[in-house]
């Protein structure tokens, strides 16, 4: 089928509800406004999270964040502060919450299938008071990200049990798959897949802060 001629769509919220039904009662009394002790205690304990954002023209993004657990700073119920580690000075999510500031993080703890979900807004921040306190390896943050919560949930686990992903026996063979830098030299056409390769471990090992 052509993937432009679907004859069957849900292009409106009538018509995605009346074909889901009804939300449960649960799910809708499940979101809390506020950072609770269960949400702390998993916070505390994660030590990798996902972040989406979207820019001003409705453009989406989904962005890895992870150091160790504890990373992300509760400042009080309503209020985390992520600091931002050395990248590639992308920063597309940070573009996109300077003209939206709507962010939604997805936090996970490895061996849990359950996953947690917060919603808020968010601005950037380079005060030294407020940055140096996290610095690791003596660097400090050059940012970091304030959220201001809006809702919190926990996430069942069905996606972690249909996919497995905690499971060791689902791990691929590495070298099954190419290197990201044979990929960067084959889609970039710059240099060769052992360059693009040393600079990674360089990076890996000399700037993960």
């Amino acid at each position: 089928m052509d993937s432009l001629d679907i004859p069957a769509t849900l292009d409106d919220q009538e018509s995605l509800r009346r074909h889901y039904g009804p939300i449960s009662g649960l799910a809708e009394k499940k979101v809390l406004n506020h950072i609770d002790p269960h949400a702390r205690h998993f916070i505390g304990l994660s030590p990798f999270h996902v972040l989406a954002t979207a820019g001003g023209d409705g453009t989406a993004d989904a962005s890895p964040r992870g150091d160790a657990p504890g990373f992300v700073l509760i400042v009080d119920e309503k209020t985390l502060l992520i600091p931002d580690r050395v990248g590639n000075n992308r920063v597309d999510s940070f573009r996109n919450l300077i003209a939206h500031p709507g962010v939604g993080l997805l936090f996970f703890v490895p061996g849990v299938d359950e996953t947690l979900r917060v919603n808020g807004r968010a601005r950037l921040t380079t005060d030294p008071a407020v940055l140096e306190p996290h610095a690791v390896q003596g660097r400090v943050p050059k940012a970091g990200m304030l959220v201001e919560v809006d809702e919190v949930f926990f996430h069942c686990g069905k996606a972690l049990k249909r996919s497995h992903l905690w499971d060791p026996s689902t791990q691929i063979e590495r070298s099954s798959f190419p290197t990201l830098g044979r990929i960067i030299a084959d889609q970039t056409k710059v240099g060769t897949a052992e360059e693009s390769d040393k600079r990674l471990e360089d990076s890996y090992r000399n700037r993960l802060y």
